[in-house]
């Protein structure tokens, strides 16, 4: 009992972590000003599908459902390890340890007439993957992600090992 609660509370933890983290890279795009590349925009995709599943776990969780739990919170344990390895990609190369890549760029639609280029051009800002253009602790936007998609990711694993520990251990007991 004691280790399903634990694991509720973990699972809970990962969920407003990641609430957290995505809302905050809302609020720098909304609020800051600052326009995402391509690949920002790609490490937003983990958190539109991990948080539902990560809420889904919690209820299946509360309802004692622990089978399924432990399927929900180990796809949630995926996809933000997936969300992870995306940060850390391109915080490398922001770091120049590789390249990014060639095809990142960010920007608007062309313009719906030629007259329009040339303001459109004027006004355009192309953001770069492979340039950060915030940092915090000597980490990047991507950097951070890494760390948030991550931590999420280890909460969501810790659960299920716990969930599954503690039903062993109901078995062993009845």
């Amino acid at each position: 009992m004691a280790l399903e609660r634990l694991a509720r509370n973990l699972t809970a933890l990962a969920l407003l972590g990641g609430l957290a983290a995505i809302a905050a890279a809302w609020g720098f795009q909304l609020i800051g000003g600052y326009v995402p590349c391509k690949l920002c925009l790609e490490q937003r995709v983990p958190y539109y599908v991990g948080l539902p599943l990560a809420a889904l776990a919690l209820i299946l969780i509360v309802q004692k459902r622990v089978g399924p739990a432990l399927l929900v919170l180990l796809g949630v344990t995926a996809v933000f390890a997936y969300g992870s390895g995306l940060g850390i990609y391109q915080a490398g190369a922001e770091w120049a340890f590789w390249a990014g890549p060639s095809d990142c760029g960010g920007g608007s639609a062309a313009p719906s007439s030629a007259a329009n280029m040339l303001q459109a051009l004027q006004s355009t800002r192309v953001v770069s993957c492979t340039e950060a253009s915030w940092r915090l602790f000597g980490l990047s936007f991507a950097g951070w992600n890494a760390v948030a998609s991550g931590g999420v990711a280890v909460f969501a694993l810790i659960s299920a090992f716990l969930l599954n520990r503690g039903r062993n251990e109901d078995t062993v007991s009845a």
